[in-house]
C-alpha cells in the first residue's frame, strides 16, 4: 500500500471518503492476516481435535461417576479413534498400545467384573486402535467420511442427551445438564472446523 499524500485538495467530505476507503481497506487486509495465522495455527497443532477428545474423555468420565448420562457413551470409543490426534493415535497403534491391550484381556479374564465397571471403554478404545486396519486408519481417520461419522455420533449424542432432559431449554437447566450438553456441543467443535477445511 503507497503512502497517502495530502494536498489542498485533500479537503472536505472528499478527504474524508478517501480516510474512511483507507481505512476498510486496512480492515479488510488485518482480518485477512488474522484469520490465515489462526487457521494454520489450529491446523498445524490439532488445537481443536485435543479439544474435541478431552471433551469425549470428560463425558466417558461423567458418566462412570454418580452423574450418570442418559445417552449410548459407547459411541464415544469410535469418535475418540477417528479425531485422536495423530501423535497420540500413533502411540497407541505401536508397541506401548499393544502393551496395553495385553494388560487389559489380562484383567479382563482375571478381574471381569472390575474391567466391565471401570475399565471397559478405556479398555475398548485401546483394543479398538491397536486392531484397526490400516485401511480404516489411514483412509478413514483422515477423510471426509470420517469427518461426517463424527459428526453423525454427535448429532445423535445431542439428540438422546435433548430428549432425555425434555427438551434444549432443559438441558442447559440443570446443574449436571450443563456441563453435558457443552461436553456434547464441543463434540462438533474438530469435525466442523475439518468439514470447512475440506470444502474451502
Amino acid at each position: 500500500m503507497g503512502s497517502y499524500h495530502f494536498s489542498d485538495r485533500d479537503t472536505g467530505s472528499g478527504a474524508i471518503t478517501k480516510d474512511f476507503q483507507l481505512l476498510v481497506m486496512s480492515a479488510q487486509d488485518l482480518t485477512l492476516h488474522v484469520t490465515g495465522l489462526i487457521g494454520a495455527s489450529v491446523a498445524h497443532f490439532g488445537f481443536l481435535r485435543w479439544l474435541a477428545v478431552i471433551a469425549a474423555i470428560f463425558l466417558i468420565v461423567i458418566d462412570r461417576t454418580n452423574w450418570k448420562t442418559n445417552f449410548l457413551t459407547a459411541l464415544l470409543v469410535p469418535y475418540i479413534g477417528l479425531n485422536l490426534p495423530p501423535l497420540l493415535f500413533n502411540l497407541l497403534r505401536g508397541e506401548i498400545g499393544k502393551w496395553i491391550a495385553f494388560v487389559a484381556v489380562v484383567m479382563q479374564l482375571f478381574f471381569p467384573r472390575h474391567v466391565r465397571d471401570e475399565l471397559e471403554l478405556p479398555a475398548a478404545l485401546v483394543l479398538l486402535l491397536v486392531t484397526l486396519p490400516n485401511l480404516l486408519a489411514i483412509h478413514v481417520r483422515n477423510s471426509i467420511f470420517g469427518v461426517l461419522i463424527s459428526m453423525v455420533i454427535g448429532a445423535y449424542l445431542l439428540y438422546q442427551h435433548i430428549t432425555a432432559a425434555g427438551g434444549f431449554k432443559k438441558a442447559f437447566a440443570g446443574k449436571r445438564g450443563v456441563p453435558v450438553t457443552i461436553g456434547i456441543l464441543l463434540l462438533f467443535v474438530s469435525p466442523i472446523w475439518e468439514v470447512f477445511h475440506f470444502i474451502f
